[in-house]
């Protein structure tokens, strides 16, 4: 099975411009990106998907592989699309099995993680598969930035919200996780190539729009997400303010 990782890339952030070329411990946040996805054996290939030259030059610099893609995307998703159409056009005889879809936001994101998620494609029905982590802290089950995600006994998302599911009638929220396994979704996501080739032409959908959620425009497509659980957590910099959480890593 050839594995494509791909790390999307902008340089405009309302947040946080420029993040990608931060400078954490000497390193840029995506060459970090970069080096812990080349730590994992499964991945095939390694490249980064950008809109800004700046960033294409450093990748290309510290001898990464990078794509220029369009500034109009509305997602990761949609510029790792492209990235497919280059290669179609490009290198035809160059054809993936399986595209990771890797934050580009999370410096020391474990090669473990790429792993387990790429691991779901061994059942050859696996169309989408993404992570997800057990909740244990009750204000990441009512933070509307930490996206839950509801899952059937095999595995497969029923669905995912800002907001915590189930609801748990007749029991005070504070006692909530002492009741129920709620679930949070880690944003790494794996395609089959045929199917990335599919979701990435989709319009937005209501469910999408209401939550602000990509994955439910696959969902309420019909297609299928495969969870698989992971017991790491992620450290995503989405502000200056942020890089404080790299203290106890660095």
């Amino acid at each position: 099975m050839k594995v494509l990782g791909i790390i999307p890339a902008r340089y405009a952030s309302t947040r946080f411009p420029g993040k990608p070329l931060t400078m954490i411990g000497g390193k840029s946040m995506i060459q970090r990106v970069y080096n812990q996805c080349l730590k994992c054996e499964q991945l095939t290939e390694v490249a980064v998907a950008t809109d800004d030259q700046r960033i294409y030059d450093h990748v290309t610099g510290f001898g990464g592989n990078a794509f220029m893609t369009s500034n109009e995307h509305r997602s990761g998703t949609d510029r790792i699309g492209e990235v497919l159409q280059i290669l179609k056009s490009e290198s035809p005889e160059k054809q993936f099995d399986v595209i990771v879809n890797i934050q580009g936001d999370e410096p020391y994101i474990s090669p473990e993680q790429i792993e387990r998620v790429i691991n779901c494609f061994k059942d050859s029905k696996a169309e989408i598969a993404t992570l997800i982590k057990p909740i244990s802290d009750g204000r990441e089950l009512f933070n509307p930035n930490v996206v839950k995600a509801v899952v059937n006994r095999n595995g497969n998302a029923l669905y995912f919200s800002r907001q915590p599911l189930p609801f748990l009638r007749g029991t005070e929220p504070a006692e909530w996780l002492n009741h129920h396994e709620f679930y949070k979704h880690i944003g790494i996501y794996a395609y089959k190539r045929q199917v990335l080739e599919v979701i990435v032409h989709l319009k937005a959908s209501p469910l999408e729009k209401a939550e602000s959620l990509e994955q439910l425009r696959w969902l309420e497509n019909g297609f299928s997400i495969i969870t698989a659980i992971t017991d790491s957590e992620t450290v995503a910099i989405d502000t200056p303010e942020d890089l404080s959480k790299l203290t106890n890593i660095l």
